[in-house]
């Protein structure tokens, strides 16, 4: 009888393949391209803020000349000084790595609860699903923002990694109830089935066939999130409850600009500018790939 039962390793990488074709579709599409190239500049800009900087004056944040407070943009400094006379085009560039970090671990983390959450529920059901959904609308019933405003009110040092685990516990409930109603409506797939069959263990078909076949919409979902987080990071800021000095970010130039801009608007331009290109690309991104593995979207 066992050599009736299909394997589950040759239907796997089929649907892998299915998936290969819209997603090659969409990198080809200006609307993957160009959000992209913007992404690649910003990472860069993160990892190597000092030279990218240094393209333009000396690239150093904190070297200020009070003379030249809130002094326009001229040559050599393209977004002119800020109130304590220090490049504003240096800290809008080193300002990228704090606000990227926070976007991208506070996603990391989020994914990686709603994983473990969603996977746990979808898959065992009964008591399980009963308990972890219950905990998953407990989260939910805390708007983000407040809740981040109510815990880091009563943190003490507000660093990257504070925000970060702050801004995750409160944004991973979303993403676990659509890991659990994917991986819901595929451990009764045929090849789970057979997996099962075949006696593979518990973890075995987790990994390799059911989070494969579930994880596309979560990681759609994911990267339209870090757009999100990063928007949530600079509002925190903003209100003088997220990152703090001596941090840099483009939150805190923002909440430092906001009551300048009529004597001096570049202050708060760049910065956000800055900060609705990043997120307006990386929502894109997000927008593309479900387009692409979207099938009644689909051309």
């Amino acid at each position: 009888m066992t050599e009736l039962v299909p394997a589950p390793a040759p239907v796997a990488p089929a649907l892998a393949g299915g998936r290969r074709r819209p997603l090659r579709r969409a990198v080809r599409r200006p609307g993957f391209v160009v959000p992209a190239a913007v992404v690649l500049l910003l990472v860069l800009m993160a990892v190597l803020p000092g030279p990218i900087a240094g393209l333009f004056g000396n690239g150093d944040p904190r070297v200020c000349e009070l003379g030249l407070s809130g002094a326009d943009p001229r040559a050599g400094h393209p977004f002119g000084f800020d109130l304590q006379g220090c490049d504003v085009w240096a800290n809008v560039v080193h300002g990228t790595r704090a606000s990227l970090a926070v976007g991208l671990l506070t996603t990391v983390l989020s994914v990686v609860v709603a994983v473990v959450v969603g996977t746990a529920a979808g898959l065992w059901g009964g008591v399980v699903d009963a308990a972890l959904s219950r905990l998953t609308d407990v989260f939910l019933g805390f708007p983000l923002l407040l809740g981040a405003v109510v815990v880091l009110n009563s943190a003490g040092e507000r660093s990257v990694v504070t925000v970060s685990l702050v801004l995750a516990l409160f944004g991973w409930p979303t993403m676990a109830r659509l890991v659990r109603g994917s991986v819901r409506s595929v451990r009764q797939a045929d090849f789970v089935l057979a997996a099962r069959t075949m006696g593979l263990s518990t973890w075995r078909i987790v990994t390799r066939y059911v989070l494969p076949s579930s994880l596309s919409p979560v990681l759609v979902v994911a990267t339209i999130t870090v757009g999100g987080v990063i928007v949530a990071e600079s509002s925190l800021t903003y209100l003088g409850i997220g990152l703090e000095a001596p941090a840099i970010s483009w939150g805190l130039q923002l909440s430092a600009a906001s009551g300048q801009f009529q004597n001096a608007p570049h202050l708060l331009v760049f910065p956000a500018l800055f900060l609705a290109v990043t997120v307006l690309s990386i929502i894109s991104l997000g927008d593309t790939l479900r387009a692409a593995l979207d099938p009644r979207r689909q051309q």
